[in-house]
């Protein structure tokens, strides 16, 4: 697989605690403050078990209502329905992530799909991008079957943890710069907790861009007064930080898969170089004390 590769340098001169763009909760909702009438995504509760943490987030990411425009759209279409699914119950709210806490790669997407997602409440679950990413987790062993049609079907991932850049469907698949910000402080809470997480795998252009925004600020060592560079999406790409190696894939969407320009040969050549990154990462990088390996011993 052709990659083009590019390491981020710790910045070693400083003392300063590494810290990525979105801080905290608080500070991302001070970038993007809630219009009227919306409520604020409240802090970060502090339970004391990895999995338990996860459930709880999800427990609050389901109850958001942070973009009106999403949100009209998702139970918009919960309540139309496409004919083909029309005697069954949308889900219609965000989705959240899932997969396994202990997860050493993070599969991220752009936005659950309408009559996927939407419909069955899981990431990539009902429709044909998901057939073709579970499959090649499956071929990968990272998934226990290529099947992914409900929450209730039996697929369980290994080492794997699947989310989204944003988690509510977007009319015509676009999505607004503040949405994709309001968005951001799950994202980043789900990967605090997601304590192993070494490899972010970015399917898609946008969910690069999302990513990006999660690395760590040290870990772009750039001259004062200038903006750190913002390397760009390709497939195969890798961008090595201290902390995660990001790498492109493109997008399964029907577009892609169909058209051949994203191949089974292809995101398995992706999927098998994620994996010996992320071995590689956990053989011979030291585990470093700090936030994420507060509680640890918790899990």
């Amino acid at each position: 697989m052709a990659a083009a590769r590019a390491t981020l340098q710790p910045d070693t001169a400083s003392g300063a605690r590494k810290q990525r763009p979105h801080a905290s909760s608080e500070s991302a909702i001070a970038e993007a403050p809630a219009g009227p009438g919306e409520a604020a995504i409240p802090a970060a509760p502090r339970p004391t078990h990895s999995a338990a943490r996860l459930a709880a987030l999800e427990r609050e990411l389901i109850e958001c209502r942070r973009c009106p425009r999403l949100v009209a759209w998702r139970e918009q279409v919960a309540r139309e329905r496409r004919p083909a699914f029309a005697q069954e119950s949308y889900w219609g709210r965000p989705v959240p992530g899932f997969g396994d806490p202990r997860a050493r790669l993070l599969v991220m997407g752009l936005a659950p799909a309408a009559h996927g997602a939407n419909r069955t409440g899981r990431m990539f679950t009902g429709d044909r991008s998901g057939e073709f990413l579970f499959a090649a987790l499956a071929r990968a062993g990272l998934a226990n079957q290529a099947r992914s049609e409900a929450r209730e079907d039996g697929l369980r991932l290994d080492g794997v943890w699947v989310s989204a850049a944003v988690r509510c469907a977007p009319p015509g698949n676009r999505l607004t710069p503040l949405e994709r910000a309001r968005c951001a402080p799950w994202s980043e809470r789900e990967l605090d907790l997601l304590r192993d997480v070494g490899v972010i795998v970015c399917l898609g252009a946008i969910a690069w861009q999302a990513a990006l925004h999660l690395l760590p600020m040290r870990e772009q060592s750039v001259p004062a007064g200038r903006a750190p560079a913002r390397p760009r999406f390709a497939h195969g790409a890798e961008l090595i930080g201290e902390r995660y190696t990001l790498l492109g894939c493109y997008h399964p969407s029907q577009q892609n898969t169909f058209t051949g320009r994203l191949t089974e040969t292809m995101i398995d050549a992706v999927f098998a170089r994620a994996k010996a990154l992320a071995a590689r990462r956990e053989a011979s990088a030291p585990r470093r004390p700090g936030k994420r390996d507060a509680g640890r011993e918790d899990r």
